[in-house]
């Protein structure tokens, strides 16, 4: 269990889900705060979803049990559940106007007229629809369908808000905007939200923290920055964020750090790690910690000479790939205005970075 154990507000207690002989879900444990936004992220297929519908009621538990707000909700159908779900596309009801959509739960639910009003009009004033009211969905933009699906979640009030990839029908420019839309939204209603993803800046914009899923298992739990400052596997390290990755070996373990040699450096890492001196490891390096000059930098430690074999450019920064001597290629992330001559294809340049800008991965 994590340190938030005492005080969490939805606890994942050794959870499973077989399929026949298929584990989609490995044993997973997890406790989320009141109030907290929990990211799931991880590639199609590793069990994210499933644990989703699994909270929600969708789909049953092999083993485990989930607790919301102390309470076990072992039998309970979804219906019975303080849980509501935004599925990716939205599921609004064609025939129906955008308050209706809203007040739709609500009527299932046989509240008062009133109440029902009182509540569909405080969720339209939310979500910044007011004036779209009387609209059917297909009247909408992508961001307004979107607004409107939330909405419609948050009416009922529930404990727990689940989001399944909930931007991903958006195109890029209006995901990003919507992003922090979504969750100012949900951090002034104070609800409790669990989110899966595929998409690392979703996932991180989103979440105070989150979970990196992989074959059903939890492979690293934290805060976003954590995850991509620390990983703790070379899968986490490459599937969060861009990355180089270099096998090497420790050929001293010194105070205050580690000398490890591959193939093309020699690295001096800036912080100690649990091993030994022949220990076969890997340092990975995010493409942004480097410094890119024409000319070799003091020392021997944490540069590689290398020559231009692409660049892109996207205008605040130019990505750089360069050919080393062993074959392997090396990610270079360098501001527009970084560079007073911005390497050409086929130039010999030097790569550079500190000692603290590296991790050793051990798994």
């Amino acid at each position: 269990m994590s340190a938030l154990a005492d005080d969490s507000f939805l606890c994942i207690e050794s959870v499973t889900k077989d399929f026949g002989d298929f584990r989609a879900v490995d044993q997973v444990s997890l406790d989320i705060a009141r109030g907290e936004i929990f990211a799931l992220l991880g590639s199609s297929g590793c069990g994210k979803s499933t644990l989703l519908r699994m909270l929600s009621g969708l789909e049953t538990l092999s083993s485990g049990r989930v607790l919301l707000d102390g309470e076990d909700l072992a039998g309970r159908p979804p219906y019975e559940r303080p849980i509501n779900m935004m599925f990716q596309s939205y599921a609004l009801f064609p025939h129906l106007s955008v308050w209706d959509n809203v007040a739709f739960g609500l009527r299932r639910d046989r509240r008062p007229k009133d109440e029902i009003a009182s509540r569909v009009e405080a969720m339209l004033r939310l979500v910044q629809l007011v004036p779209f009211a009387k609209r059917k969905p297909h009247q909408l933009s992508g961001g307004q369908q979107q607004r409107v699906a939330l909405a419609r979640s948050l009416a009922k009030r529930p404990k727990l808000l689940l989001l399944d990839e909930p931007l991903g029908a958006l195109d890029r420019k209006l995901r990003e905007a919507t992003q922090i839309e979504l969750v100012n939204i949900i951090r002034q209603v104070g609800v409790t939200c669990v989110v899966v993803t595929h998409d690392q800046e979703e996932a991180m914009t989103m979440a105070s923290r989150m979970a990196v899923m992989s074959e059903g298992r939890f492979v690293q739990v934290g805060s976003p920055a954590e995850i991509y400052e620390m990983p703790a596997t070379r899968f986490v390290a490459d599937f969060v964020g861009n990355v180089n990755l270099m096998e090497g070996t420790v050929v001293a373990i010194e105070p205050g750090g580690v000398r490890i040699r591959c193939a093309d450096v020699l690295h001096q890492v800036g912080h100690n790690m649990a091993g030994h001196q022949g220990q076969p490891v890997t340092v990975a390096i995010r493409p942004e910690k480097i410094r890119l000059s024409h000319e070799k930098p003091a020392g021997d430690a944490n540069q590689v000479q290398g020559v231009v074999m692409a660049h892109s450019y996207f205008g605040d920064y130019t990505m750089y790939h360069l050919g080393l001597a062993s074959g392997a290629r090396l990610k270079v992330h360098v501001g527009s205005d970084s560079l007073e001559r911005a390497p050409g294809q086929g130039d010999t340049v030097w790569a550079q970075w500190l000692p603290t800008s590296q991790v050793v991965l051990t798994a």
